[in-house]
């Protein structure tokens, strides 16, 4: 896509609200947009970037044998108290219809799903090791 095409354009001033000068850069840029302090949306260029680094580290995982998964945001409880998490580590709990106590919780880390999967796929050690990543 070319410049010109973009809905967005680069700023002539600095944002007045910004104290940061590589959020300053960005902004003016075009590549983020700031939705409050510290929440900002990736513009039309800036994501293309991001997709661009996906797409480099995706072709170097993979080029030593790593397996790409998308996993779920949204955990069931039982991971979490397995490892003594649900009482430290969530900030987002969701309410399951009905229930006074919540039940799943909107996880940023996914270390309890991925031995989960594991206990269930890997039966031997000829299975070992593998490498399973996501963005």
């Amino acid at each position: 896509m070319r410049q010109s095409q973009l809905f967005t354009k680069t700023l002539k001033e600095d944002p007045k609200d910004e104290t940061s000068v590589n959020a300053k850069f960005l902004e003016r840029g075009g590549f983020v947009y700031k939705n409050s302090a510290g929440i900002y949306s990736f513009l039309p260029l800036g994501n293309r970037v991001i997709q661009k680094i996906a797409g480099i580290i995706r072709e170097e995982m993979n080029a030593i044998g790593g397996q790409e998964m998308l996993m779920a945001g949204l955990h069931d409880k039982k991971y979490l108290t397995a490892t003594g998490r649900w009482d430290v580590d969530v900030v987002f709990k969701v309410l399951e219809g009905g229930k006074k106590e919540p039940s799943y919780n909107i996880s940023w880390t996914h270390e309890e799903i991925i031995a989960e999967i594991a206990t269930k796929y890997v039966s031997s050690y000829k299975d070992l090791p593998f490498s399973a990543y996501q963005f």
